[in-house]
């Protein structure tokens, strides 16, 4: 099977993401289902997070 290599941008967005996630409190509030998607969300639409946008769900 030939696998697809994981672009370096899409880790350095990743990396960016946790960094962003983690400063604005959003990897802290892991305790059930609905904090971890808040915080994969915020992990993929940094951006967003930045412009402090709240991303809750």
């Amino acid at each position: 099977m030939l696998r697809r290599p994981v672009s370096l941008g899409f880790v350095i967005w990743i990396v960016i993401g946790l960094i962003v996630a983690s400063n604005k409190g959003f990897l802290g509030r892991l305790n059930d289902l609905s904090g971890v998607l808040s915080a994969v969300l915020a992990v993929l639409v940094w951006p967003l997070v930045l412009l402090d946008i709240h991303i809750a769900i």
